[in-house]
């Protein structure tokens, strides 16, 4: 591609999205590479999923988002961020992953492969003056780093709970998916075990990442009637084919008989790329991020700006205002160092 973008956005999620609404509306050249599909990250959750979040906390435009409940559903979501990527026409690689950024004369070379189904994928290269990196962190799980994690019964997404019925089902974690995940498998028959650490089972703060109530709810039900065992733990120590090995709070081993592991215990983004390109980081409150400029979002490197997973501003509602406060401080900045006449 010969042409130089004046805006390259990596990720089509809810930050890709405005970024890119927002780079349409300032006339911007610009164009979104997607490594999946629209809105990924959402495409991902488990099927069926309600989200967490009030619609004005979602949507793209004020009131666009009407579902049927008080809450939007996974596929209700996703069809919103879908529709407004066709109604508005926005510029939009999907399938396309990108492998690395580089300074050029021009501002970077980003160079791509595309997903394809033919021998071999085809490459790309963009050249664009501005970057803005916006992909989620679905992709980059946190693991446990134990003996057998790598065995084909351990997951760490879950999707829905129907192949476990009657299976002896154990889920890490101690955050809105893993008890979420766990409520799933115990209501459809699965035998489960939930292993969580004793100071996020009795977090109540929601500012602090405790359990919606909705969630924490049914399942104190689902305890209370048997169906659902809370293990407060200190640490898994391995998996086997037919068991899970742990460490109690209170020091003392206990093996479990097992049959599918579910470690729901976050994501981070891969600053690889931003590294790369001598973006400096620092520790954050739950992962490393970026250091980056709070009213810019533009990193140490002129020109690569970060946004959504990348930034201390991960909600979804967070993800869709920084783009619209930002690209329009990027237009200004490139418009001011284009010369005269060109």
């Amino acid at each position: 591609m010969s042409e130089t973008l004046d805006l390259l956005i990596i990720g089509a999620g809810p930050a890709g999205l405005s970024a890119a609404d927002a780079a349409a509306a300032e006339g911007l050249s610009y164009l979104v590479i997607e490594k999946g599909t629209i809105a990924n990250t959402i495409r991902l959750y488990p099927v069926g999923r309600t989200m967490f979040s009030t619609p004005n906390e979602l949507e793209m435009r004020e009131g666009s988002l009407t579902p049927v409940r008080e809450k939007p559903t996974r596929e209700e979501l996703l069809s919103h961020y879908i529709h407004f990527v066709l109604d508005h026409d926005l510029r939009i690689n999907t399938s396309e992953e990108v492998v690395a950024v580089r300074k050029a004369d021009d501002g970077f070379a980003v160079l791509t492969r595309r997903l394809t189904f033919e021998e071999p994928d085809t490459e790309n290269t963009y050249h664009a003056r501005a970057i803005l990196f916006a992909m989620g962190a679905m992709d980059h799980p946190r693991r446990l780093s134990i003996p057998g994690e790598e065995l084909p019964k351990v997951h760490h997404r879950f999707v829905d709970p129907y192949a476990y019925v009657r299976k002896e089902a154990l889920v890490v974690g101690g955050g809105n998916s893993a008890a979420e995940a766990a409520l799933f498998l115990s209501e459809e028959g699965a035998r489960t075990t939930m292993a969580i650490w004793r100071e996020d089972w009795e977090n109540r703060d929601p500012k602090a990442g405790a359990m919606k109530h909705w969630v924490r709810t049914p399942l104190e039900r689902e305890i209370a009637e048997g169906r659902l065992r809370v293990v407060l733990y200190k640490q898994i120590d391995d998996i086997t084919r037919d068991s899970v090995r742990l460490t109690t709070e209170a020091g003392e081993s206990m093996t479990l008989p097992n049959d599918v592991v579910f470690v729901l215990i976050g994501s981070d983004a891969d600053l690889t790329m931003l590294k790369t390109l001598g973006v400096k980081t620092e520790a954050g409150k739950l992962t490393e991020v970026p250091v980056y400029n709070p009213e810019t979002f533009e990193t140490n490197v002129r020109g690569i700006y970060v946004a959504g997973h990348f930034t201390h501003a991960r909600h979804i509602k967070a993800a869709i205002d920084v783009p619209r406060k930002i690209v329009p401080l990027i237009a200004a900045k490139l418009k001011a160092a284009t010369p005269v006449g060109s």
